[in-house]
């Protein structure tokens, strides 16, 4: 099962390679069929299509150009040409197909536009406003970017389900382990 805290299917798909500043961080694509299923709870497709090792490969590298210029947005810096690039060339890919099937809607695609749909999410969220409000969670460990949309914007966490309470959890915790020998002195 995949996560998807941030705000953004670009970010989302981003945070498919988790604690990625650790010696070894944890690698959610480890196969053709982690990325089928990440496409189909994510919703960019109603039903795999099975995706084949290149295209593991292309979202990869993809997810981790992405990446790249969320940290450039993050430092002010510029954005970064080679992920740029590579950005580009799969926006104007075509995207998943959309039908509208008894109502409601249908989404169908191979992997490679189920790639160049999360590159138009990030082309938009890169280029709009939104990307004023990328922030990088402050849980320690935790490297996932998402957008802060909050009320002043005041987020600390990727989500409050998993980072946030683990960060609250860990200060309670300390301030009871220190409380008696406080009290004591």
């Amino acid at each position: 099962m995949h996560a998807f805290p941030c705000g953004t299917l670009a970010l989302d798909f981003v945070g498919t390679l988790r604690a990625r500043r650790d010696s070894k961080p944890r690698e959610m694509l480890e196969n053709t069929q982690a990325l089928d299923l990440w496409f189909v709870e994510a919703g960019v497709v109603d039903e795999a299509s099975g995706a084949r090792d290149s295209d593991l490969t292309d979202a990869v590298q993809l997810r981790e150009a992405i990446y790249d210029i969320a940290f450039a947005r993050l430092q002010g810096a510029p954005l970064p040409s080679k992920p740029a690039a590579l950005l580009n060339r799969w926006a104007v890919a075509a995207p998943v197909r959309l039908a509208l099937d008894h109502g409601a809607v249908r989404r169908e695609g191979d992997a490679s536009e189920g790639l160049a749909t999360v590159a138009r999410n990030a082309v938009e969220l890169f280029g709009g406003d939104d990307a004023a409000l990328l922030r990088e969670c402050g849980r320690p460990g935790c490297t996932q970017v998402y957008v802060d949309r909050s009320r002043g914007a005041r987020r600390e966490w990727c989500s409050m389900r998993t980072c946030g309470n683990r960060v609250k959890a860990a200060q309670f915790r300390a301030r009871h382990r220190s409380a008696p020998a406080n009290a004591s002195q």
